[in-house]
């Protein structure tokens, strides 16, 4: 094991005992790179949020194949592993994210084949992934010179209103749970759509309670104002959002208001900060907003004649050419929820393979070395920097382990119901 990777297991704390505090000072781009991939030696850069299990479901010619989707030799999408490499991912949480619209098609039949394809892909490159639990897990593989990958849930309607069901992800490795996606739930309102309860039910709030006493993260990407509100008012341990900016910077009911990115530092929690344009820059999300009126308007005009409509469309963006987010943009994110959370609740959550449309100059997984370039111009520290890299979200990780251990000593895994909480007729 080289000297170098033995770096990896030294506390962030230590470092700052060496004057961490000071920042690099050399202004050229080559040389920012270079000192952001002598960090990256040392110190693991760990993704929130990676749709590779989708992307591979999504594949048409062989879907759920996880062989022929080969990622030593595949140039499809953002991630393979010679651009893992590039990009200097140390642990990455591979999102297992299946859609909240697919009811008829069974929720858990789906849910357990998307983890299914996250572990068998895995464990197809022992060289390269190791299956990793707890932060503990994590740096241990990054010492090795593999990438510690986690599971995360992307929305609680696979659950079912079932607290068994939740306890049976957590023990196939599932370590957070996005408590909603798009759509809202029985027990917790959605950001992109109906608010139906003000936030969280009662049962919401036990699922809350349940996932702190088995150590899963609770992720609040894609949920309401009010859920994240009532989430942060009943966890005992830490939040994640996984993939999630600064709203006052892009006001789109995804990103996070100022009002909650104040209550993380008495939380701990962290705002992993992500790689979508319309979250990324306010230009893009309003001109997203005036290309669905445009559409909107088209099909009112010529209703059925999708030909009509295509062309239509296809006219008004030839003569309205699309914004581009920039990474520039996305530092800007970093830096305010640096300046309102503190440099202590900042993380990274690319959503690569979870995206149609990149930020220019973060196109793949190899290209966060660039970003991290741009935030050494901008003054941030090297203990800044190694805490957006992964040390934040491992302090995390770690408080969340201990919270859980303290709860199960205390209380039993919980048997309530959403029909006891939310007075819920019985099925």
């Amino acid at each position: 094991m080289c000297s170098a990777l033995l770096l990896a297991l030294v506390p962030a704390d230590a470092e700052a005992q060496g004057g961490t505090g000071q920042r690099y000072r050399d202004s050229s781009l080559t040389a920012r790179v270079a000192h952001v991939r002598r960090l990256l030696r040392s110190t693991p850069l760990v993704d929130g949020h990676n749709d590779l299990p989708w992307a591979m479901r999504e594949e048409k010619e062989r879907p759920l194949d996880v062989v022929a989707y080969d990622l030593r030799r595949t140039t499809k999408g953002m991630t393979d592993i010679a651009r893992l490499r590039r990009g200097g991912v140390g642990g990455q949480f591979w999102s297992v994210y299946i859609p909240g619209e697919i009811r008829d098609s069974g929720y858990a039949r789906v849910q357990l084949e998307q983890i299914d394809i996250a572990r068998r892909t895995i464990a197809r490159y022992p060289d390269v992934f190791t299956p990793a639990t707890t932060a503990a897990e994590v740096r241990k593989a990054f010492a090795a010179g593999r990438i510690g990958s986690l599971l995360g849930m992307e929305g609680g309607h696979a659950i079912e209103n079932s607290l068994g069901a939740l306890r049976a992800y957590h023990a196939l490795g599932v370590r957070y749970m996005t408590l909603t996606h798009n759509v809202t739930l029985d027990w917790a309102d959605a950001a992109a759509d109906v608010a139906r309860h003000g936030g969280l039910t009662e049962f919401g709030k036990e699922v809350v309670r349940e996932m702190n006493r088995l150590g899963m993260l609770v992720d609040l990407s894609h949920v309401s104002p009010g859920t994240m509100s009532d989430a942060l008012d009943v966890t005992e341990a830490p939040v994640i959002f996984s993939h999630s900016n600064a709203r006052a910077l892009a006001n789109v009911p995804r990103n996070v208001p100022d009002s909650i990115l104040a209550r993380l530092p008495k939380n701990g929690g962290v705002v992993m900060v992500t790689f979508v344009p319309g979250f990324v820059s306010q230009v893009v999300a309003d001109y997203a907003a005036q290309l669905g009126r445009v559409r909107d308007s088209v099909a009112r005009a010529a209703p059925g004649d999708n030909d009509a409509q295509f062309r239509a469309v296809a006219a008004w963006r030839a003569s309205h050419p699309s914004p581009v987010a920039t990474i520039a943009d996305v530092a800007d994110h970093l830096d305010h929820i640096r300046q309102v959370a503190g440099a202590a609740h900042v993380g990274l959550g690319g959503d690569f393979d979870g995206i149609t449309e990149t930020v220019q100059g973060l196109e793949d997984v190899s290209k966060y070395p660039d970003l991290l370039a741009e935030l050494v111009k901008r003054g941030w520290t090297d203990a800044e920097l190694r805490g957006l890299l992964g040390e934040n979200v491992l302090r995390v990780l770690t408080r969340a382990e201990a919270v859980a251990a303290r709860l199960q000593k205390s209380r039993p895994a919980s048997t309530r119901t959403i029909q006891q909480l939310d007075r819920r007729p019985t099925p």
